[in-house]
């Protein structure tokens, strides 16, 4: 799966809030996103239940992605932190501060033993950070987030953000789940994301945000950000169904595109509003046309974008 820690748990396992409310009504600002999707067939085949497949391997692609899947465009990937002076151009979101998490690392296949190792996540123990999922072609879930990630931060600078990632490729493997928590609350961020794509069952399609539940004990306590967390996620659903014309996914979240989760350490042990992103499934073909496209990319970048600034100036 695509998570930073193991495989999303069966249905039930852990309580998850109803989800009723039409996304459209949480989200007025993005209600014309919601019209171009009512507007689209429905989800094929209606709610089926969640793949139970677990981490995809790490071996050889029968293909290699082409150059505009995998190409990144940016020129400079220093992050804010790096740039002299530590400044941002003026913009709407001047002062303001968000950490990106791109999910998984590329080289976390070469570091198994590493990234099997357990840290606490506060109410349990989970392994430190896991490969990741990939399409079918080979085209690999860190690859995609980096690239997503990347394009993210330039849309959030322009408008005047100061931005800091997790990791950028820089690092043999990792961070740990309960590092990137950490890096996120030591910079105070106004909004923190981690950016995935699913690793389901062909046929289930669509995005979906994780929301922090209402944890308490061992080292983490989500009281304080239980409630920004699901204002963020309800801005960034709605404008992320404006700009991709993605459907949320029809095989969990009730069609809301979001879903609450208590065993994620990256958001139990989060102290700033945080929430995760599952931009597809990479397993299902026609999600994987569109993750391995560049210009859809960009448009998941800009619907992200749009989430965070509307949340941010609320």
């Amino acid at each position: 799966m695509s998570y930073d820690e193991s495989q999303q748990p069966a249905r039930g396992r852990f309580g998850r809030s109803k989800l009723t409310v039409a996304v459209a009504a949480l989200v007025p600002t993005a209600a014309a996103g919601w019209l171009v999707w009512q507007g689209m067939s429905g989800p094929d085949g209606g709610p089926t239940p969640a793949s139970a497949a677990g981490v995809i391997p790490s071996a050889a692609p029968a293909t290699t992605p082409s150059a505009a899947a995998t190409a990144r465009p940016r020129t400079d990937d220093r992050r804010d932190d790096d740039v002299p002076g530590g400044t941002a151009p003026a913009g709407p979101l001047a002062g303001k501060v968000v950490v990106i998490d791109p999910g998984h690392n590329p080289r976390n296949r070469d570091h198994t033993a590493e990234i099997n190792e357990p840290v606490d996540i506060g109410t349990t123990s989970k392994e430190c950070d896991t490969t990741g999922t990939s399409t079918e072609a080979g085209y690999p879930e860190a690859e995609f987030t980096l690239d997503v990630s990347h394009r993210l931060r330039d849309l959030l600078r322009k408008e005047g953000a100061t931005v800091t990632f997790t990791h950028d490729d820089e690092r043999p493997y990792g961070p740990c789940v309960d590092e990137r928590a950490r890096i996120g609350n030591k910079a105070k961020a106004d909004a923190a994301i981690s950016v995935h794509a699913d690793g389901s069952a062909p046929g289930n399609r669509g995005f979906h945000v994780i929301l922090p539940a209402l944890v308490k004990g061992g080292g983490a306590d989500t009281t304080a950000i239980v409630g920004p967390s699901r204002e963020l996620g309800e801005h960034i659903v709605g404008n992320f169904v404006r700009e991709t014309g993605s459907a949320p996914a029809n095989y969990l979240g009730e069609g809301t595109g979001l879903d609450v989760r208590e065993d994620l350490g990256g958001l139990n042990l989060s102290t700033v509003p945080k929430v995760f992103i599952e931009c597809g499934n990479m397993r299902d073909s026609s999600d994987a046309e569109l993750l391995t496209d560049a210009e859809w990319r960009q448009k998941a970048a800009q619907g992200l974008a749009d989430g965070i600034r509307g949340f941010l100036k609320k």
